[in-house]
């Protein structure tokens, strides 16, 4: 799923974004209650799993350092619908270890990434100097950027693949990008299906079972792994996730004054979201093996 949406020129929008999608497995224990501080467990949850992640052939950090026009696989799939973004400033919010990162400065964009986990940042603060990047880190919670990165500072904001399950508010993210774009400015958001997010992988079937629209309490999970591959045992599995309804997010975004300019619906996401079930197609695109476009 592409959204493309554009700050509209007569107004700077000064108000005031890595799922895991692993299968869900039935070893993994969930609830839906409320939370004190779900910042504290998600951070533990990521940073543990940032060297894993960077060692991982998920990520390809390897080509990054050997190949100077190599792109991440997510970016390389947004390119059509992403346009010219050389000579842009751009802020990729949730960016983890830069790599999407690094892939928009390697097509002409001035980057600054922002994630709230320190060991991501600082793995992606290495990447791009050993790449030589024309990218820069900061370590925040997403809510604070504007803080941080400046007020209508920005000509372009990218968030990435699961980056809006890990926000309990997404009328809170969008007044966020509203701050932090131009006058003209455009937000350019590739995230998985809200739809893929409710689904429930059973022996016999995949079955609809978690919340569509955002809700007040996370689902909590306690699960180990990750969806990069590793042998790696963590410690620090719990984490806490809220999905947003497609209407959702586009609401809150046309709430803070951006203009919808495109939106787009794939059927094939960039990992194996549900093994035994997905079928590799073009690059890393994976999709349903079975009535990928529905049933008929």
């Amino acid at each position: 799923m592409a959204i493309k949406l554009a700050e509209p020129t007569d107004s700077p929008g000064q108000r005031g974004l890595a799922w895991e999608n692993k299968s869900r497995q039935e070893t993994a224990v969930w609830h839906s209650r409320p939370v004190t501080d779900y910042r504290d467990d998600n951070r533990a949850n990521w940073d543990e799993r940032v060297p894993a992640h960077v060692a991982s052939a998920f990520y390809c950090v390897p080509r990054f350092l050997a190949e100077p026009d190599y792109l991440s696989d997510v970016v390389q799939f947004d390119r059509p619908l992403l346009g010219d973004i050389s000579g842009l400033r751009g802020a990729h919010l949730q960016c983890h270890i830069g790599t999407d990162t690094v892939s928009l400065a390697r097509l002409g964009a001035s980057m600054t990434g922002l994630d709230f986990s320190g060991p991501a940042v600082e793995a992606a603060t290495g990447l791009a100097a050993a790449t030589l990047a024309d990218a820069t880190f900061v370590q925040s919670d997403v809510y604070a950027a504007v803080d941080v990165l400046g007020a209508a500072a920005f000509d372009l904001v990218y968030t990435g693949i699961g980056a809006l399950c890990w926000l309990p508010d997404i009328r809170r993210w969008a007044g966020v990008v509203a701050a932090l774009l131009r006058p003209g400015g455009r937000l350019f958001v590739r995230e998985g299906h809200p739809m893929l997010w409710t689904i429930d992988d059973r022996d016999d079937d995949l079955l609809v079972k978690y919340p569509y629209f955002e809700q007040p309490e996370p689902l909590t999970w306690t699960e180990g792994g990750t969806y990069a591959d590793t042998d790696q045992v963590f410690t620090q599995n719990v984490s806490h996730e809220w999905n947003h309804g497609l209407g959702e997010i586009v609401t809150a975004l046309l709430g803070e004054g951006l203009a919808l300019t495109g939106l787009a619906e794939h059927d094939s996401v960039p990992w194996n979201a549900f093994p035994g079930r997905m079928e590799q197609i073009d690059g890393n695109e994976w999709r349903l093996a079975d009535r990928p476009h529905g049933a008929r």
